[in-house]
């Protein structure tokens, strides 16, 4: 059974993990905090915390962005409030990559981490990663960690948004979708692409989720 309330809250669902059967979604309303009760089995475990200390959802070793290296997703967020986005070099709302990083450097010395994903999926980004690259880093001086381009839709997608997806019940619909995923993985949130990274609807999720740490 699934129980619907509309949000008054701009852009964004909250996830509350936890196995259980059925899917039951609340919406945030004013002065509540919003839940989502996160659905299945198997989407409660990709929150869990394993061996290695970090959520499953992140224990994978992903290659960097025009890189022969991989970025080691699990220590890179291991006790870290994490957002998750995926990009691309030829959209209308690449200028976010502007405040994606000034998001970075406002939260990064408090446990919180960028992942970002160029991914063609919606057709707008570069087929060579060097382009790609050359926007993300010399262009808007990004300075957290990005991916080589993958898909973020469908069976292929990449398995961090396949996760994520399952566990919002929402996959990106455009480039700039972003998640934010609770240290503990007891919470993630979902917020469409219209939304900017320093809008205060983002920032004061990232608070709720650092203080939650404290």
């Amino acid at each position: 059974m699934a129980i619907r309330l509309k949000t008054a809250v701009k852009g964004v669902s909250l996830a509350i993990a936890g196995a259980v059967v059925g899917a039951v979604v609340l919406f945030a309303l004013p002065g509540e905090p919003a839940k989502h009760i996160i659905p299945s089995a198997q989407a409660s475990d990709q929150f869990s915390t394993g061996s290695d200390g970090c959520l499953a959802v992140f224990n994978h070793e992903l290659r960097g962005l025009h890189s022969k290296n991989s970025h080691d997703l699990c220590e890179l967020t291991k006790d870290k409030v994490v957002m998750v986005v995926n990009t691309a070099s030829k959209c209308g709302y690449t200028g976010q990559f502007e405040g994606l990083e000034a998001l970075y450097q406002r939260y990064k010395d408090e446990d919180f981490v960028i992942l970002g994903f160029p991914s063609d999926s919606f057709m707008q980004e570069h087929n060579d990663e060097a382009e790609t690259a050359d926007v993300c880093f010399v262009n808007f001086g990004v300075t957290f960690p990005m991916m080589a381009t993958t898909p973020v839709r469908g069976s292929d997608a990449n398995p961090v948004f396949q996760a994520l997806s399952a566990a919002a019940q929402q996959s990106p619909q455009w480039n700039f979708h972003k998640y934010i995923v609770a240290a503990d993985g007891s919470q993630v949130s979902s917020f469409v692409s219209k939304v900017t990274p320093t809008d205060t609807s983002i920032t004061d999720v990232i608070d709720i989720y650092l203080d939650t740490q404290k």
